[in-house]
């Protein structure tokens, strides 16, 4: 792979980690930043910390400890609400957030955006080909993101949220114009329990293009925490040497 499509974005290496904060309640959220501490900067909140609890206060909680926050909870509904969704989500100092849809969506988000960054969803990642036919999707796969990614850039959102399969597909069409943030991230082989079907590992979605990367479970079920997400920081920061 040619490091060709490394990210020449000028992204802080430490900020190029997002832990997911998949738990289950706002106590236990804290808890793990804490444990975490200086070794996470960036952190995704999403649908199972929303249901759980004071979600925006928490929002606050990180960004008064001068964290970076990716709200996940790819909105979905009629332009105008979704747009009034973005609209405010944009005053609450969020970097981050991702929408579903099709392009009157993404529209509607994109000027509604202010300083917040907008990422459309391509393809969820705990999806496979059998999974995209139940869909009615009868393209293949790469070709499903990469047409998602181009409308997206052509719309005016910031980004998209990719597998690290398509992201050199990505580069090698669109260039760097686009964020790439990729989840099901994988230091070591899926457990047969894991949902994700498309993971990929640290160094194959940095070498693929991917700006930031999504660990959550990895993180989160290590014996030492701290210590795993500082491994995955090392192995970031050897590919921007």
């Amino acid at each position: 792979m040619s490091d060709s499509f490394i990210s020449s974005k000028p992204i802080p290496v430490r900020e190029r980690l997002i832990m997911a904060l998949d738990v289950s309640s706002i106590d236990e959220a804290q808890a793990l930043v804490e444990e975490l501490g200086d070794a996470v900067i960036f952190y995704k909140v999403g649908m199972e910390l929303f249901m759980s609890g004071d979600y925006f206060g928490f929002i606050e909680w990180l960004k008064a400890r001068n964290k970076k926050v990716f709200v996940d909870l790819k909105f979905f509904d009629i332009p105008a609400t979704v747009g009034r969704a973005i609209k405010a989500l944009s005053s609450k100092g969020v970097d981050l957030a991702t929408i579903h849809g099709n392009d009157s969506i993404m529209e509607a988000a994109a000027q509604a955006k202010g300083d917040l960054k907008v990422l459309a969803v391509t393809a969820l990642t705990s999806l496979d080909r059998g999974d995209l036919d139940d869909l009615g999707f009868q393209c293949d796969v790469k070709q499903l993101v990469l047409s998602r990614a181009k409308r997206a850039l052509q719309i005016g959102c910031d980004g998209i949220v990719s597998s690290g399969l398509e992201v050199s597909m990505i580069r090698e069409e669109l260039g760097q114009k686009l964020l790439v943030i990729t989840p099901g991230i994988r230091p070591v082989d899926n457990r047969e329990d894991d949902d994700q079907k498309r993971a990929v590992s640290v160094e194959q979605a940095i070498q693929n293009g991917a700006d930031y990367l999504v660990v959550g479970r990895p993180i989160r079920d290590a014996a030492d925490r701290r210590a795993m997400a500082e491994k995955i920081q090392g192995q970031i920061a050897a590919l921007f040497v």
